[in-house]
């Protein structure tokens, strides 16, 4: 088999409901992931692109969050609602979907204006 072509990792970490920096997954169902494996599975592409579930990206107050590789492109606030959407658009055709694209300066940094003060 060849290699993958792209990774989806979808961050199933799960926190308490009352944290303050919330969860990607907070009925701990790996739902997301398992729609996106759906839908990959549904247009053939499930042998060139693999839907991996993820621990924390450290992207919490973003969640639900879903990475794209090799492409570095971060998606926050994720729902089913959009799974056809990023995999036709940027998983197909190549065009990130900018609306749920989260902004570089959030991306692996210490302060975001979405992170909680410590």
């Amino acid at each position: 088999m060849a290699p993958f072509e792209q990774h989806l990792f979808i961050c199933t970490n799960q926190r308490a409901a009352d944290h303050p920096r919330g969860s990607c997954a907070p009925d701990g169902d790996d739902a997301l992931q398992k729609a996106f494996k759906k839908a990959l599975a549904e247009r053939g592409l499930n042998r060139r692109i693999r839907a991996n579930k993820s621990g924390c990206l450290d992207q919490c107050e973003h969640g639900p969050t879903v990475v794209v590789y090799p492409d570095g492109v971060w998606y926050g606030g994720v729902t089913a609602a959009d799974i056809d959407e990023i995999v036709d658009r940027h998983l197909v055709h190549r065009e990130p979907v900018t609306r749920l694209q989260l902004a570089p300066a959030c991306v692996n940094t210490a302060t975001c204006p979405h992170k909680p003060r410590s």
